[in-house]
């Protein structure tokens, strides 16, 4: 990743405030050039004085910095050539190379390197022999010649660091921008997923128990009843687990309790409630029930109630489920078979947004997840999913 010149020159600043910052930098370069020049000429002999002329050519160079974004080299060539011209004409010596360093900074963040080079080789040639060759200044000694090319060295060396360094922070800030929009998708995508989860599954049971409730409104009006309750019960299950999910997109902070995400501890609850959709439900434990991260724990929880879901919608007449969870050392397994239908021939383990949902949810989890058939001829779910604590 690369950050463009544009993003460079206005790294940090607000939209507002960047033209008097643009203001501001030419005013105070052309300050310093002009005064410090002024203050140090007063004690200088054998100079010009100076006059008119200087101050405009003394100012050419930081008015030419208003462009220098735009036009980088132009700006550089102009402040170059104006600063050449007051030394040629015997001016004294003091700041006048101020705006010639800005724009040279601005062709190095410009990424005009070559040009940059050659622009200071010329410079190096021109102030020190060519004022000797018109007659303004004497001879350079080798110490000049050394000194002023290992200060031209240093200058490009700097510019160069400072580019390099504020690439990095725009680089910086653009990655985290990327992994703060990243972040936001998956946390839409879990959002999405819960919201699924929460609503197919209760929406389900309550399809199937108000199936059975008209069914048996006529002749076994207390059966009726059982299902109208459960249908309640269920519907009441749904608001608070929406209430639950959504409550992470509201702006202000509630002060009513929020219910834990829903687990393994509730497994309880969810066998009830497919029992009351006319599921024949066994659950059967294995191992050492204990406290699991909360993210696979919620994940497990999911993965069983979509399941159970799909048995209730799918499975056909008054199926047969038995619910598996296995605790291992390192994992911890959960599964559904029943005895329904089973997949249809032309069926892919992969279609249905359930399925995907299960999927993903263990994948996101480091886990695994598979469906097929169950040995009692139906469908099994199995999802194995990391029992140690995420980092």
């Amino acid at each position: 990743m690369t950050a463009s010149p544009d993003a460079l020159y206005k790294y940090g600043l607000p939209p507002r405030w960047r033209g008097a910052a643009e203001a501001l930098t030419v005013f105070a370069i052309a300050a310093i050039q002009v005064g410090g020049t002024i203050a140090a000429g007063r004690h200088q002999t054998g100079r010009t004085s100076i006059d008119a002329l200087a101050i405009a050519l003394l100012l050419v160079g930081p008015a030419a910095l208003i462009w220098r974004h735009r036009y980088p080299r132009t700006v550089l060539v102009v402040a170059s050539l104006a600063s050449f011209v007051y030394l040629v004409l015997g001016y004294p010596n003091g700041p006048i190379y101020i705006a010639m360093i800005a724009a040279l900074y601005a062709v190095v963040l410009a990424r005009r390197r070559a040009f940059a080079i050659a622009t200071l080789a010329v410079g190096y040639v021109s102030f020190v022999w060519l004022t000797h060759v018109f007659g303004r200044d004497p001879a350079p000694t080798p110490a000049n010649v050394l000194g002023v090319a290992a200060w031209l060295i240093v200058l490009y060396a700097g510019c160069e660091a400072v580019r390099i360094t504020r690439e990095r922070r725009v680089e910086a800030a653009q990655m985290e921008a990327e992994e703060a929009r990243r972040k936001a998708g998956e946390e839409r995508l879990g959002i999405a997923r819960e919201v699924h989860d929460v609503v197919a599954h209760n929406i389900s049971m309550i399809n199937v128990q108000a199936g059975v409730a008209l069914h048996l409104m006529k002749e076994k009006p207390e059966q009726a009843e059982i299902a109208l309750r459960a249908i309640k019960e269920a519907s009441r299950e749904t608001l608070r687990e929406l209430r639950a999910v959504l409550g992470v997109l509201r702006a202000v902070d509630e002060e009513a309790p929020r219910a834990p995400a829903p687990g393994l501890e509730r497994l309880p609850e969810l066998a009830q409630r497919a029992r009351a959709a006319g599921v024949h439900l066994d659950v059967n434990i294995d191992g050492d029930p204990r406290p699991l991260p909360v993210e696979v724990d919620l994940a497990a929880y999911r993965i069983l109630q979509e399941a159970l879901t799909n048995v209730a919608r799918h499975a056909g007449g008054a199926p047969n489920a038995q619910i598996h969870v296995t605790y291992n050392d390192d994992s911890v397994v959960v599964a559904v078979d029943d005895n329904g239908r089973g997949l249809a021939p032309d069926a892919t383990p992969n279609g249905g947004s359930g399925i995907v949902g299960m999927r993903e949810r263990a994948a996101a989890l480091g886990g695994a997840f598979e469906i097929g058939r169950a040995p009692a001829g139906g469908v099994r779910v199995e999802a194995r999913l990391p029992a140690d604590s995420l980092s």
